[in-house]
């Protein structure tokens, strides 16, 4: 979910931390008020911040999470996803996207236009 959207999707992103937490997950940090923050990466020669929406822990492998939502600005989401991706192959995280119903033909459609077919689904 990118920034635009944070207000609009917020019950969509406590529903999740709630459903991770029912998972066994741990250390949830999530870019939502009375959590902490997860870190924040700035992208270059712009002002755009990139802030992942859940970050958590199990079974010691750290995890990252982000919410696959319907969005006005598919372009921004795809770039955030593909840098998710990549940072969680250099620091050997995992990544996650969570979606829900009536918005799995987007999340689907926007994977494979950036080809990141092996991205692992949560479905609420």
């Amino acid at each position: 979910m990118i920034q635009q959207d944070k207000d609009k999707y917020a019950e969509e992103l406590q529903q999740s931390i709630s459903y991770l937490e029912n998972l066994g997950y741990a250390n949830i940090k999530a870019d939502l008020e009375g959590f902490e923050t997860p870190k924040s990466y700035l992208k270059r020669d712009s002002d755009i911040e990139v802030i992942p929406d859940i970050v958590a822990e199990k079974e010691g492998w750290k995890h990252i999470f982000d919410l696959s939502l319907k969005s006005e600005k598919p372009q921004l989401l795809k770039s955030k996803w593909l840098f998710l991706n990549t940072l969680s192959q250099l620091k050997s995280y995992r990544f996650k996207l969570i979606t829900k119903r009536g918005h799995y033909k987007f999340t689907n459609e926007t994977i494979q236009d950036i080809n990141l077919n092996t991205i692992k689904l949560l479905k609420l």
